[in-house]
Formats: C-alpha cells, sequence, structure tokens
C-alpha cells in the first residue's frame, strides 16, 4: 500500500533519475565528440551549441516539474500515522533505503527512513510517559535489535521474533531499531548512540543493562555507536555489558569490494567511464561494507559471533572464505590474520552454523538456543 508522502517520494526519485541520466548521456555525447583515445582520462565539460541547448533544457523543464509536484505535495499530502506498518511497504522501503538511502537522505525525499526505536512494528516515542505506556512492565535491562542492510525490525520475525523470545525468556525489554540502511554507518552509529543516551534518560527504571543484537551491518551499526557514544562520553556507554553479531561483516563483504573493483575498471576508459554513474549507484552504506573496518571494541565489553555457511560439512581448508552466500565465515567471526584486525572474540563465543544462508541466522532454532545460553 503506497501513501500519498509515497507517491511524492517516487516523483521526486523518478526527477532526480531523469537528470542523472541526462548527465551522463551528455558526457557520453561530449566523449564522442572530443574524440578521445579509447584509453585515457575521461572528458570533462558541457556539450555547447545545439546539443548542450537540449540537455540544457531536459533539466530545466524536470526541474520545473519537480518544483510543481512539490508545490502540489506541501499542499495536499500528510503524514502517515504512526503505527501503521504495513508489510509489503516496508519491505520495498527498506531495500530503497538500503540502495539509495544517502541520497534519499540528503535530498529531503518523504521515502528516507528515520531512525526510531520500535516495539512491534509500532513508533515508540522517546518520553518516559509515553515508555511507560508502551511497556507495561519495563526491565532495567534492555536488548536493543539492530537489522541489516535493507531490511528492517520486522524481518527478525513474527511478534518480534527472536530477539522478543530472547527477552522474554531472559528478562530484557527489547527494542527493535529501525533505520536508514544506505546511510553511512559512522552516521548511522552517531545518531543511535545520541538516542541512546535520551532513551536511557527517558526510561522509565534505571537502566542496569544494555545488550546489542545486530545482524549484518546491523552489527557494524552498533559498534559504531559504541565508538561514537564512547568519544563523547555519554551515559548509556557504561551499561553495554555484551554484544552478539550475526552474521557482521567485520572485515568486509566480497560482493562489495567486486562492485567497487568493477566500477574502477570503467574508469579506464573516457568511453566507460560515464557509465561509472551507474556503477556508483550504491548507497554510502553499502559502501561502506567494503572492508567493515571499525575501531576496535571497548575492552569490558564481552562479544559473541555467529557465521553461517551453505555448506552442510564444516573443517575443510576453504572454510575461512567460504560463507552464507554473503559474508565469509572469517569475517563474520572477526578473525583475520592482522592480529591488530582480529576481534577479541574467545572461541567459546563463536558459533558456526552449517548448511543456512545469512537470512536464515534470523530465525535458525541452533541460534536461539546459543544466545540464550550466552546472553543468560
Amino acid at each position: 500500500m503506497l501513501t500519498p508522502a509515497d507517491l511524492h517520494g517516487l516523483a521526486r526519485l523518478a526527477g532526480d533519475g531523469v537528470s542523472g541520466t541526462s548527465r551522463l548521456v551528455e558526457q557520453l555525447h561530449l566523449t564522442i565528440l572530443s574524440g578521445a583515445a579509447p584509453v585515457g582520462k575521461a572528458v570533462e565539460g558541457r556539450t555547447r551549441g545545439i546539443p548542450g541547448l537540449v540537455y540544457g533544457s531536459i533539466r530545466g523543464i524536470n526541474a520545473l516539474v519537480g518544483a510543481g509536484v512539490d508545490a502540489l505535495a506541501s499542499r495536499v499530502i500528510t503524514p502517515t500515522p504512526e503505527g501503521d506498518a504495513w508489510a509489503a511497504r516496508e519491505q520495498w522501503l527498506a531495500a530503497l533505503n538500503g540502495i539509495l538511502g544517502d541520497h534519499l537522505a540528503a535530498s529531503g525525499n518523504p521515502l528516507a527512513i528515520p531512525m526510531r526505536f520500535r516495539e512491534g512494528g509500532r513508533i515508540l516515542t522517546l518520553e518516559r510517559d509515553r515508555l511507560e505506556e508502551a511497556f507495561a512492565r519495563p526491565s532495567g535491562r534492555l536488548l536493543i535489535a539492530v537489522h541489516g542492510l535493507c531490511m528492517n525490525d520486522l524481518h527478525w520475525g513474527e511478534a518480534g521474533g527472536m530477539p522478543e523470545r530472547l527477552g522474554k525468556s531472559l528478562g530484557f525489554s527489547t527494542l527493535h531499531l529501525h533505520y536508514n540502511t544506505g546511510r553511512s554507518i559512522a552516521d548511522n552509529g552517531r545518531e543511535l548512540a545520541d538516542q541512546l543516551e535520551i532513551l536511557v534518560e527517558q526510561w522509565p527504571v534505571p537502566v542496569e543493562e544494555i545488550v546489542f543484537l545486530g545482524h549484518s551491518m546491523g552489527g557494524l551499526v552498533a559498534r559504531s555507536a559504541l565508538a561514537a557514544g564512547a568519544a563523547e562520553s555519554q551515559a548509556w556507554v557504561d551499561s553495554v555489558s555484551r554484544m552478539a553479531l550475526l552474521g557482521t561483516p567485520h572485515h568486509g563483504a566480497p560482493m562489495e569490494r567486486l562492485g567497487h573493483r568493477f566500477e574502477t575498471m570503467l574508469g579506464f576508459s573516457p568511453y566507460l567511464a560515464p557509465f561509472m554513474r551507474l556503477g556508483g549507484i550504491r548507497s554510502a552504506g553499502i559502501t561502506d561494507l567494503r572492508h567493515g573496518a571499525l575501531p576496535a571494541p571497548l575492552a569490558d565489553v564481552e562479544l559473541f559471533a555467529v557465521a553461517a555457511t551453505a555448506r552442510t560439512r564444516v573443517g575443510g581448508l576453504l572454510d575461512g572464505a567460504a560463507g552464507d552466500g554473503l559474508v565469509p565465515i572469517d569475517s563474520a567471526l572477526g578473525r583475520h590474520n592482522d592480529p591488530e584486525r582480529a576481534l577479541p572474540i574467545p572461541e567459546d563465543n563463536r558459533l558456526l552454523v552449517p548448511g543456512v544462508g545469512h537470512l536464515g541466522l534470523l530465525k535458525h532454532p541452533a541460534v536461539y538456543r546459543q544466545l540464550r545460553r550466552w546472553l543468560a
């Protein structure tokens, strides 16, 4: 189901696409007119004469149409009511934000997902009285679930999924972070740190402990938030005791590195260089997964790591490079040949689940059982 605000956002995104396509075609046209050699630097600048007039007219008309749509939308569109979590809409919106979220946020597009805590798909207002209404029996122990790239909090499963089950069985109040995964990990980490500072201040009872449960990129965002909070001496950091990270690419994901190499290769020819714009249609969040490097975790925060492999048997020489289809085992378990980059995770705090894909970690019974033992 699409809201009027969604239609407005899609119209603006279409306008951005027209503008970007016209620039790509104009750059290719300029390269052909210049007679550039097949290999060399990209030709910069704008076309002149009639071609320049045509491309300029396209961009001008597109800008006028966009301004008209914005003006109309400002009069017609009303905000989407809080708590409306339509599953289908949530899924495509999460995917769109994962791919283009940094652009959506920078351009003020209404499709950009704002960072919020949610419970049962409903937005939580970080005010003491509103939190008391949302949590009948708030615990001083908080479990913060952070989803991965192109996903949202509903992907954990019905009724809160694994995080909610863990929270209920271990005495935590569970909060799900809902955020724009296309923004850079550092930006999301800083904002999460600031929101946690408010959350702890407004929580109905004194916060005794905070535990993070992160899946995929969510683990990196949680680690980034912890580093940002520590750098700012925020109070909530002292309450963090443990972080359980599922399929998190601590040392990067090969698919993004391949995408970056392909994009770099396009730059060797001025005739292919314009198409780098297409290769560059990857959000800051995605490009951050190239290496996954983050500051070392705080020494007094215990780390747990879960990796998956599509293989049903483990123990071979290639196990470290294999993985769940997206993240290699060694990257997910925090292992690295360079001791400076390896995460301080004891072997007892690592779990490898065979015969499972990246998303399978979210609902796998073996993962739940191990997390329950670790976090008890």
